[in-house]
């Protein structure tokens, strides 16, 4: 029996819900219809392992797009961060 064990990236996971960078453009609009500023939304670490495919940078603001049994789908935004 082989003692290998499979490695599984997150980011292929069934569980794991999309995460994509927005458009500067797109996060004006999302900034500007929740009256915030970039560093008031919560924060996500460029360090994430949901977010190691994208090419972000400090500054970026990423939307996750979550599956919910009873909202159909949910949408959230993160402020990318180093860390």
């Amino acid at each position: 029996m082989s003692s290998e064990k499979k490695v599984v990236k997150i980011t292929n996971h069934v569980y794991q819900p999309k995460h994509e960078i927005i458009p500067k453009a797109e996060a004006e609009e999302v900034l500007k219809k929740y009256n915030a500023k970039p560093g008031q939304l919560p924060y996500i670490l460029m360090s994430d392992k949901a977010i190691e495919d994208l090419d972000v940078r400090p500054g970026d603001i990423i939307k996750i797009t979550r599956k919910s049994p009873t909202a159909g789908e949910s949408v959230y935004y993160r402020y990318v961060v180093e860390g």
